[in-house]
């Protein structure tokens, strides 16, 4: 069953290979990316799939890329030749990001009518291209993400903050490159795919408005304790003393296009095919998960169970596929992330139940604070536990710890950053009675 998940996941992820979505793009939008007589065509690639993406773009256009940048995370794979890559901080921004984010308004400040800036988008670029608005400064940034993370919250509330506190989310890229036209080719990683929320939407119209930031803030208890430039800042853009994002409808966009080339849909329906080939009826729940990841677990555990003792929804052997993005309300400080809570809060629930395997991913590779890119937990998870001395799962749930309660036992996913992100993927297996055995 390790065996199977393991090629499961490889297939998710090969999917949505940065390399093969980024083609198939340029190939759909060739005639928008060629620029008229005199024009230039610009890149802009940021996010964690920022490096093979640019790398992609620029063995496809060749010599017609006339200049760009790469803003992103360490990871395996291509890496752009001509065009500059710069490795900036994650999931909290650094002054790596705000130098780039600089570089990016310089080069942008320059197009023309007839220049084309191709805008290659990734999950985590809301972090590393930070532009701070006037009047507030790196640090208000930092301080202001890292109290949204560990309260819990989820995308859409940390990117309505966060696309008010600077010059480039929430459609401030395109403000920024005027009058070129934008082409944006977007690889998602958020529920709902989204475009206003993928990497706090830089390229498209934002809906939301500073008092949705300023309603984000005191609904997670944080109007006082975030930095006070902040609370000035969102104060002076709910009285209309400071200049809203643009909106839709606004003329800004016309000579925009966007166009979501890879999403966790593509990752499930791999998944679902190797699942096929290695002999599991695969079932697919949804890719809209959300909510605190110990609870989704134990959700999510409950009807692998029952599929396993009543064969509903789905007989085994079954292949149960979930994708989407938990949240964890950080309380203490040991070390984990969504997809190793998840795991661990399905491990008491999975407990003494034979022929099952729950293994929750991060496709990026890296899940929150841990090494490690996700957990696999199966009905023998909490018994090997036992037998190596380890408290109960829910103590190291309460520090926050997960990753010291599944390193012990060998079941940590490592990978390394892999070079793409379409957020988080739940593999399921349940195998009929006669073929079950100790996993």
């Amino acid at each position: 069953m390790r065996r199977d998940v393991a090629e499961i996941l490889s297939a998710a992820l090969a999917a949505v290979d940065p390399a093969a979505v980024v083609a198939r793009g340029l190939r759909k939008h060739r005639t928008l990316l060629t620029p008229r007589e005199g024009g230039r065509l610009l890149v802009l690639a940021v996010g964690k799939a920022a490096a093979p993406m640019a790398a992609a773009a620029e063995r496809a256009l060749g010599p017609r890329v006339s200049g760009g940048l790469a803003v992103g995370v360490a990871a395996r794979g291509a890496r752009p030749e001509r065009i500059a890559f710069v490795e900036a901080g994650h999931p909290l921004p650094d002054a790596r990001g705000a130098q780039a984010a600089s570089a990016a308004e310089e080069m942008l400040r320059h197009t023309r009518r007839h220049d084309v800036v191709l805008v290659l988008l990734s999950g985590g670029a809301s972090a590393l291209l930070p532009a701070p608005a006037e009047g507030l400064v790196l640090e208000d940034k930092i301080d202001t993400t890292r109290r949204l993370l560990r309260a819990g919250a989820d995308i859409h509330d940390l990117n309505t903050v966060r696309k008010h506190l600077s010059r480039l989310k929430g459609g401030g890229l395109v403000r920024a490159a005027a009058p070129a036209r934008v082409v944006c080719l977007a690889l998602s990683d958020v529920v709902g795919d989204d475009v206003a929320v993928i990497g706090s939407g830089p390229t498209v119209p934002d809906p939301t408005t500073y008092a949705d930031a300023w309603s984000v803030l005191e609904r997670h208890g944080l109007l006082k304790s975030v930095p006070g430039r902040v609370r000035r800042h969102l104060e002076a853009g709910r009285a209309g003393r400071r200049p809203e994002t643009p909106k839709p409808g606004d003329a800004l966009f016309r000579r925009m296009q966007i166009d979501v080339i890879g999403h966790s849909g593509h990752a499930l329906d791999a998944a679902a095919r190797a699942a096929r080939r290695r002999g599991y009826a695969p079932m697919r729940l949804t890719r809209s998960l959300c909510g605190e990841a110990r609870q989704v677990g134990r959700a999510l555990a409950a009807i692998l169970r029952e599929c396993a003792e009543s064969g509903h929804p789905r007989r085994p052997p079954v292949c149960l596929l979930a994708a989407g993005e938990t949240t964890v309300t950080v309380r203490g400080t040991g070390r984990g992330g969504r997809n190793l809570e998840l795991a661990v809060g399905a491990s008491t629930d999975l407990a003494g139940q034979a022929g099952v395997l729950l293994a929750s991913f991060a496709t990026d590779g890296v899940d929150g604070a841990s090494q490690a890119a996700g957990g696999v937990v199966t009905g023998t998870t909490l018994r090997r536990a036992q037998r190596l001395g380890l408290p109960a799962p829910e103590a190291f749930l309460d520090a926050n710890d997960s990753e010291s309660f599944l390193a012990p036992l060998g079941d940590l996913v490592m990978t390394g950053p892999t070079g793409t992100n379409v957020a988080d993927v739940i593999v399921m297996l349940a195998r009929p009675r006669a073929a079950r055995r100790t996993v």
